[in-house]
């Protein structure tokens, strides 16, 4: 009895497991978030009292307003307008790569800019908004200069790390074979620091998410942080949560997405 043979038989006897069975294991991964939601909806409804429910809504609630924010449109319009500030931004933010790489090629380079950007990097965003409102009003461009600054040191600082951590056997390599300085930082240093940059971009779109959130708090006319605190006053706590779900869900699928872009064209970095 050949391999093949011999794997074939072994396929027909191993039990396929049935659409039931998969379906019962993909489902077993939500047991704890709904026995979160449960819990929440036993204290929302049997413990406390009415005027207390009203900050702190069964999800039985939340549904009924979320489907009120999505037939309205206002929630598709908020979360586009957030996502435009977040992409425009990081547009901006990938200046970091190539002064990373500078930063970590050329010594005289990192020596004048590393003690800036040290001095800026512990700074946190939220810690501008004063500043930039003052700058540029209260509007996009206010946003978007905070989630630069949330988007542009995550990505710096594993740029230099993917850039100093390259084995210096490949540069060798690339000088002997002929090639140039320009054809090593194109072809050798920045394929090689890819995964570090990718990772960086991951890092620096959940930070900054979060960060323009914020700013949209104070500093803005639509987005999801503006939708949350206006219906902060006036007493809509389901519109609040559905808002805080919506930042949750497009954060996991920003992530998600840029994971999937990562083992699509950097397979050799899984």
């Amino acid at each position: 009895m050949n391999l093949t043979t011999a794997r074939t038989q072994e396929l027909l006897v191993k039990p396929i497991p049935s659409v039931m069975t998969r379906l019962v294991k993909q489902l077993r991964r939500f047991a704890f978030t709904a026995a979160i939601l449960v819990l929440w909806q036993y204290v929302s409804t049997s413990v406390l009292d009415q005027t207390t429910r009203a900050l702190l809504p069964a999800p039985t609630a939340i549904f009924p307003a979320a489907w009120e924010l999505i037939t309205s449109g206002d929630l598709l319009h908020h979360t586009l307008d957030s996502l435009k500030r977040e992409m425009l931004a990081f547009l901006w933010a990938t200046i970091a790569i190539p002064i990373g790489i500078a930063m970590s090629w050329w010594r005289a380079i990192e020596e004048q800019l590393d003690p800036v950007m040290e001095l800026l990097r512990p700074i946190p965003p939220l810690a501008w908004i004063p500043l930039s409102i003052l700058w540029f009003g209260i509007g996009d461009t206010q946003n978007q200069f905070i989630i630069f600054l949330a988007i542009f040191f995550p990505i710096l600082l594993n740029t230099i790390s993917g850039v100093k951590s390259i084995e210096q056997n490949l540069i060798r390599a690339a000088r002997c074979l002929g090639a140039n300085q320009w054809n090593i930082l194109r072809r050798v240093v920045f394929k090689a620091a890819l995964p570090y940059i990718i990772t960086g971009i991951r890092i620096g779109l959940g930070v900054g998410w979060m960060a323009l959130v914020a700013a949209e708090l104070v500093g803005a006319s639509s987005g999801l942080g503006f939708l949350i605190n206006d219906a902060r006053t006036v007493l809509r706590t389901d519109y609040v949560i559905v808002g805080m779900a919506t930042i949750g869900i497009v954060g996991l699928l920003i992530d998600r997405t840029i994971r999937w872009v990562s083992k699509l064209f950097l397979p050799w970095s899984r």
